[in-house]
């Protein structure tokens, strides 16, 4: 199959669109012009049910929809479109919108952006000891955006809300400096946009003999096999990727494909099925990881189905994360008590194998934190309801593996929602502030 890639400005010729309404047309466009939208052939032919799109899951996760944005932001956009053609004024417009949807939550320009003497390095964040991101300028696009996205700021042409970084000395000076950083994560965008050519550049300096950094474990971070799997498979470039995938290997170095995958329907084509297999036979792993996202895998089955599906193909289900909160966070949220439930009940359908999974996960400022539970705690003399929290992965790693308890809110869907359960503070703020400060 040939790549072809329908943006904004071409999106009113796909084919399948005469299956779509005038109202859900003008949503495209409309919502499209403050949060990206590109989609591809493969997803449009092989992955959405156009007979019954609007309760498709994966045009509900490619196509935007009106929802997507607050009332208020929808018309103002709209009426502007009605009213002029000015690309500037629009951008105007569309930024103004952007700005209040948090397009970088969590801290990650505030703390996660390292140094290198006085010069910041803009495509690497470096929030957890052991591990690095960087964010090659050649991958800051996707294959198709999914509507959920949580970098969706790296896609709408505001350089202040980007990560990216051409240069590779940088970062290799800056990871012979850390050696505390075992695990380097390409990350985007999507590296797997990138022709081989480009992305090899990137990887062949930690290949050589005079590697000096302690990086053993490289990560990339792609939607690849889930919108485009011929990537791996009729690509021109497909037999050097596989070929660098097996090089890093032998080189002794661990490679991870951290694949999105977000619902069923993205495993069941022969295209993923063979690429899938044609990257683990590099000896490569693959593991997924995915948000639970409302309207498209938010109930237990397709959990346990995906999770199943997945280990059947030989990946490891890794990681259920809470939708973040930043872009159409509120269309999409699902709230933190009936994410547990969802995930204790997937959790129960499969077998140890698939129990590699870790979930719910919210990736918030402090760090990776679980939600374990809703129990009950005897406080003043009576039960009292209260979510039991794990800090999986920790800004300070003496955090990481803490149990803490918050407030039980039956409406909280992310971390700043959430109240200690003991005393005025959770047991990590006063060091976070230290550390906010700090990098201030």
């Amino acid at each position: 199959m040939k790549y072809k890639a329908y943006l904004l400005s071409n999106f009113k010729s796909i084919p399948q669109l005469e299956k779509v309404t005038a109202e859900d047309i003008e949503a495209i466009e409309v919502v499209g012009n403050v949060l990206p939208f590109k989609v591809n052939n493969y997803v449009i032919d092989e992955l959405i049910d156009w007979n019954n799109y609007k309760n498709d899951p994966i045009f509900r996760l490619t196509f935007p929809q009106k929802e997507m944005l607050a009332k208020s932001d929808y018309e103002l956009m709209h009426k502007t479109l009605q009213n002029t053609t000015d690309k500037a004024e629009i951008k105007e417009v569309a930024n103004k919108i952007r700005y209040k949807l948090n397009p970088h939550p969590a801290g990650q320009m505030e703390l996660n952006v390292p140094s290198v003497g006085d010069e910041k390095l803009p495509g690497v964040q470096h929030k957890y000891r052991e591990t690095a991101l960087f964010f090659p300028s050649s991958g800051q696009t996707c294959h198709s955006y999914c509507t959920f996205c949580f970098r969706w700021a790296q896609f709408v042409g505001m350089d202040d809300m980007k990560f990216a970084m051409r240069e590779t000395d940088l970062l290799i000076k800056y990871l012979e400096e850390h050696q505390e950083v075992t695990d380097l994560l390409f990350t985007g965008g999507d590296p797997m946009i990138m022709s081989y050519k480009v992305f090899s550049q990137y990887i062949t300096p930690f290949l050589g003999e005079d590697n000096k950094t302690n990086i053993q474990t490289i990560r990339i971070g792609t939607k690849a096999l889930g919108f485009w799997p011929y990537k791996f498979l009729t690509d021109n470039d497909t037999e050097d990727f596989i070929a660098l995938f097996k090089r890093i290997v032998d080189s002794g170095i661990n490679l991870s494909i951290m694949a999105h995958f977000n619902h069923p329907k993205e495993l069941q084509t022969e295209a993923v099925q063979k690429a899938v297999k044609l990257i683990l036979e590099t000896g490569a792993q693959i593991r997924t990881q995915s948000p639970l996202i409302k309207g498209i895998n938010n109930h237990a089955d397709i959990w346990a189905r995906m999770w199943r599906q997945q280990v059947n193909m030989g990946m490891v289900p890794y990681y259920m994360f809470v939708e973040r909160d930043t872009g159409a966070q509120h269309y999409f949220e699902v709230p933190l008590e009936q994410a547990w439930h969802i995930f204790r009940k997937a959790y129960q359908q499969v077998s140890g194998v698939c129990r590699t999974v870790r979930g719910p996960s919210m990736s918030c400022t402090p760090g990776k934190v679980q939600i374990l539970g809703v129990t009950q705690i005897e406080k003043n003399g009576k039960l009292q309801k209260a979510f039991a929290l794990n800090m999986i992965q920790g800004r300070n790693p003496d955090w990481t593996g803490k149990v803490f308890y918050a407030k039980y809110d039956p409406n909280a869907s992310w971390m700043d929602d959430l109240e200690p359960f003991y005393n005025n503070e959770f047991f990590f703020e006063d060091e976070l502030r230290e550390m906010i400060q700090d990098a201030g």
